[in-house]
């Protein structure tokens, strides 16, 4: 499967756009959402570590404002040596607006790197199946 470059694209442009004064690591993310839409975030870092925000929240949160729900695709571009996979705790977020099963592409500034789904980054997620008592 090829990578789509306009997700490609966002991901790598928005990277761009991060404020990593302290690390230097820029992060970008897009998300496709199930009726085609795309939003892009980076990370913006904080003095105050952890309190910066990763790429993969940033579009989630544009994505959430747009009132869009579901993602069936995420590109993460790092310029790294080893292809950069979310955190653990983009790991769940992603896992609260997609299905197991929808792909992660991992990428650096050329393109694809690493390719993976939700799952597999997050085997045994907290989800609202496990609320369902409460």
């Amino acid at each position: 499967m090829r990578l789509d470059a306009s997700l490609f694209d966002l991901a790598r442009d928005a990277r761009e756009a991060a404020y990593a004064r302290y690390s230097g690591f820029k992060v970008g993310a897009a998300l496709r959402c199930d009726d085609g839409t795309v939003y892009g975030g980076c990370n913006v870092e904080n003095v105050a570590y952890p309190e910066g925000t990763c790429a993969e929240a940033g579009a989630i949160a544009a994505m959430c404002l747009a009132g869009r729900r579901r993602i069936v695709e995420v590109v993460v571009v790092a310029d790294s040596p080893e292809p950069t996979s979310p955190c653990g705790g983009c790991r769940q977020k992603l896992a609260e607006f997609a299905d197991p099963d929808t792909p992660v592409i991992l990428a650096d500034l050329t393109g694809e790197r690493a390719r993976t789904t939700v799952g597999a980054l997050l085997p045994g997620a907290f989800t609202s199946a496990h609320m369902a008592r409460a």
